[in-house]
């Protein structure tokens, strides 16, 4: 996951580059008064995405499935405690005593 964002990073600082760049060299126009910074920002942002949506596709999917997996993971891990709650609960009834709040 981590790669995914940095290689993520270096694809908007490409794009960040090559639209200060044009706004530098007066092809592409500059913000209104002192916006500058925030519209260079912004058409880098939206250069960027879909940039990234292709260019980074198997990384992303990459990304995905890690993340699939660690929430399967702990999908099981929280079923294996509620199931030896269960148990522990039935044994103490099965006793008769009174299952402890904890």
């Amino acid at each position: 996951m981590l790669r995914y964002t940095l290689m993520r990073l270096g694809v908007f600082a490409g794009c960040f580059v090559v639209v200060w760049g044009l706004v530098y060299t007066g092809i592409v126009p500059r913000g209104f008064g002192s916006s500058n910074g925030i519209w260079m920002v912004l058409l880098a942002l939206v250069i960027s995405a879909p940039i990234s949506f292709v260019v980074l596709r198997k990384e992303r999917d990459r990304a995905s499935a890690k993340v699939v997996a660690r929430v399967d993971r702990m999908k099981a891990n929280l079923e294996a405690n509620a199931s030896q709650e269960d148990d522990a609960d039935d044994a103490a009834r099965a006793q008769g005593q009174a299952p402890q709040a904890s």
